[in-house]
């Protein structure tokens, strides 16, 4: 199966401008494409998670990546999406950022000798003169097709601001910077991101003349992604310090049922045809398909032997084994006692279990905390430093482990 025919197997096109010809230079190694990845945290998350994915199956088809790095367009924000306007960040913390994201990239994607390049938008948008800016790219654009489009739309009744309506303007520079010195002749991005990428393709097209060659391609990305992406208490991070192999792999074990195929045709490199005997899965065979998942994905984010431990952990605790080595730990100190006794609530914000004492208190309270497998019922529940000689594993709902050691 060529390269653009598995995409659409994995259910990963959402759509395309030019089909037959973003076809034939995909599965012909020919496509010089590029994502973008705007530094709005100091990791990416699993909302990133498919855009890497893509990206390195068509690099494996002999074409050619551009990461985009947004060290430009992070300052402005991208509404799409929101519901509000990003926070403001400084320019040394998206700096900072793009550096952090650049490192996490290179487990996915091959940079050596030309075989993928990254670039900061920083490094063009920064300078631009505004006055050159809006005779240059502006004149190319309508303001009433710009309202019409959805990341705007959903946006006028709370309020959109002027900064982040020219988000799409910027972007659509990329797209135009990129094809004029980089060969760049393809984008892609979240089905979120439509309106935008048109603009970038209609600017290059406007500007060096209808036969620029220059095509869209958007993919079930930033919805997806972003939905698999998000906990109720904030992202899933690649990064292993702000969500441990072990937690990770424990992410994608409990993925929903009617989640579970999906996630695997979408993230994982096993073959297709591997993946359609599973349709038929049930029961028990659908916690094989999310051990299959959780493994694979930790595999890639963390490498084999940090996916060994994590289900080797996993097995271990739910079959109430004994096994804790890899589990996320925290060392509690003398200074977090008050007459050698910790109480439950604040034992789980200093561990960071819960990230303030309201939300530890309604997680008590719903019967969603254990402590080496028995139920925590009392908002005011006591431990003394002796306890914590001894084994003292808090579990938060059904996927959240924390080891306590002193």
């Amino acid at each position: 199966m060529k390269i653009y025919d598995e995409l659409v197997a994995r259910g990963l096109v959402a759509q395309v401008t030019d089909e037959d010809e973003i076809k034939n230079l995909v599965n012909e190694g020919k496509a010089v494409f590029y994502i973008g990845f705007d530094p709005t945290a100091d990791s990416l998350h699993v909302g990133h998670f498919m855009a890497l994915c893509l990206m390195k199956r068509l690099q494996m088809a002999g074409n050619k990546p551009i990461v985009l790095l947004g060290g430009g367009t992070g300052h402005i924000g991208d509404p799409s999406g929101r519901t509000d306007m990003r926070s403001m960040m400084t320019k040394e913390t998206i700096n900072e950022n793009c550096e952090k994201f650049k490192k996490q990239m290179e487990r996915f994607i091959d940079f050596s000798e030309g075989a993928a390049i990254a670039v900061n938008n920083a490094d063009w948008l920064l300078g631009l003169n505004y006055v050159e800016l809006l005779r240059e790219v502006g004149a190319c654009f309508s303001v009433n097709n710009m309202l019409r489009a959805e990341c705007y739309k959903q946006r006028m009744e709370k309020g959109l601001s002027f900064l982040e309506f020219n988000y799409m303007i910027m972007q659509s520079y990329d797209f135009y910077h990129l094809f004029k010195e980089y060969g760049c002749n393809m984008q892609f991005g979240g089905d979120d991101q439509w309106s935008n990428m048109l603009g970038g393709t209609e600017l290059i097209r406007k500007k060096l003349g209808k036969d620029a060659y220059a095509m869209t391609i958007t993919l079930l990305l930033n919805s997806e992604g972003n939905k698999m992406g998000k906990t109720a208490k904030g992202a899933v991070w690649l990064d292993p310090n702000k969500t441990s192999p072990f937690e990770f792999y424990q992410y994608w074990r409990n993925v929903a049922d009617g989640d579970v195929l999906k996630c695997i045709r979408m993230l994982t490199f096993l073959p297709l045809e591997e993946i359609d005997k599973m349709d038929s899965w049930e029961g028990a065979e659908l916690n094989k398909a999310k051990d299959i998942l959780a493994y694979e994905l930790t595999s890639l984010v963390h490498g084999k032997e940090e996916a060994e431990k994590a289900r080797t952990a996993s097995l271990a605790l739910f079959a109430n084994g004994s096994d804790d080595s890899t589990m996320p730990t925290f060392t509690i100190l003398d200074e977090h006692f008050t007459d050698d006794k910790i109480g439950v609530l604040d034992l789980m914000v200093i561990s960071k279990l819960a990230p303030s004492k309201s939300e530890a208190r309604r997680l008590v309270m719903q019967g969603g905390l254990l402590v080496n497998d028995e139920k925590v019922t009392s908002i005011d529940t006591m431990f003394t430093k002796e306890m914590f000689n001894e084994k003292f594993i808090l579990k938060k709902g059904k996927k959240t482990f924390l080891k306590i050691v002193k």
